[in-house]
């Protein structure tokens, strides 16, 4: 898939930085669940990304790792129905598994996905920031099968010029990297529903200044046309009244998918935001309207922001 908005040579230089990311050193109960990842999907696994806090810390610190599994074309779990269409509407498909190591329990969120929906929805022609969001953010490459890594190298540069290319136009001319980066955080923050502190996009890239410094030199060098401030703004408008409704959807579709769902976003919201959640009887038999029922009830409450 090509993407004419990002040049073949400002392409390059951003595969190779982002390249240079891919290869983490795997915390031991990291490796021992992308085994079990390989273990249950098997052969259709084509690569699987690490990401998220547990990698900005290197360690899983009794959280849940956050994993994307790519499959190859149409040989992801089989789905009928509503489920089918769901997963085709909803990418993507979460999962949550547990390992034993060393005497406890390592945890971690899986999202399935095609990988070439993931190319597709990591670039510029994709409107809502869902994905080109997360990957343009550092990644780990935990396994890719062969001939697999160049494909996942030039996706993740495509979320990084993805997101610049949406956000440029929210801040004025002579913008540092590190206000940008951060403005451009908080806007794709305020699509979703996320029990997340205020100060989250700081943090991001405060944790890695030099990346991002790096990146926006690159970009602005490039001198891409840039959409008009108003016409971007209205976008914005735009992705952040979708992005909070499918945000419910998500939620409610990973409600089926998720064992132990429920328990796991009392657990995260509670941790990110200090708004105790109390699950009832209810929530666990009826998970599709307790997802609505808790999702009004918490933003409320100001537990998404």
């Amino acid at each position: 898939m090509s993407a004419p908005d990002l040049p073949s040579e400002l392409l390059d230089s951003l595969r190779a930085l982002v390249a240079g990311e891919l290869d983490v050193a795997l915390p031991p109960p990291v490796a021992a669940m992308v085994a079990e990842v390989r273990r249950r999907w098997g052969g259709t696994v084509r690569a699987v990304l690490f990401y998220g806090s547990c990698l900005r810390a290197g360690r899983d610190g009794g959280g849940l790792l956050d994993l994307y599994v790519l499959t190859g074309a149409g040989t992801g779990p089989r789905r009928r129905g509503t489920a089918r269409l769901a997963s085709r509407l909803l990418p993507p498909d979460v999962y949550y598994l547990e390992v034993p190591f060393e005497g406890r329990r390592v945890r971690a969120k899986c999202a399935l996905l095609e990988l070439g929906r993931f190319e597709r929805l990591t670039s510029p022609v994709t409107f809502q920031p869902y994905f080109w969001a997360r990957f343009a953010q550092p990644v780990g490459l935990a396994f890719a099968a062969d001939g697999v890594r160049g494909r996942i190298e030039t996706a993740l540069a495509r979320a990084v010029g993805a997101l610049y290319l949406a956000a440029r136009p929210l801040v004025p001319a002579g913008t540092s990297a590190r206000d940008f980066w951060i403005a451009a955080f908080r806007a794709t923050y305020a699509t979703e529903l996320r029990p997340e502190r205020p100060d989250r996009p700081r943090e991001l890239v405060d944790r890695y200044p030099e990346r991002y410094a790096r990146l926006f030199a690159l970009l602005e060098e490039a001198g891409l046309p840039l959409a008009d401030p108003v016409r971007a703004r209205r976008d914005w408008r735009l992705r952040r009244w979708q992005g909070k409704l499918l945000s419910v959807l998500r939620l409610s579709k990973a409600a089926f998918t998720f064992a132990g769902g429920a328990d796991y976003l009392a657990w995260k919201i509670e941790r990110h935001s200090g708004v105790p959640v109390r699950l009832s009887p209810f929530h666990r038999r009826h998970p599709f309207l307790a997802a609505l029922h808790l999702g009004l009830r918490l933003y409320r409450a100001r537990a998404f922001r």
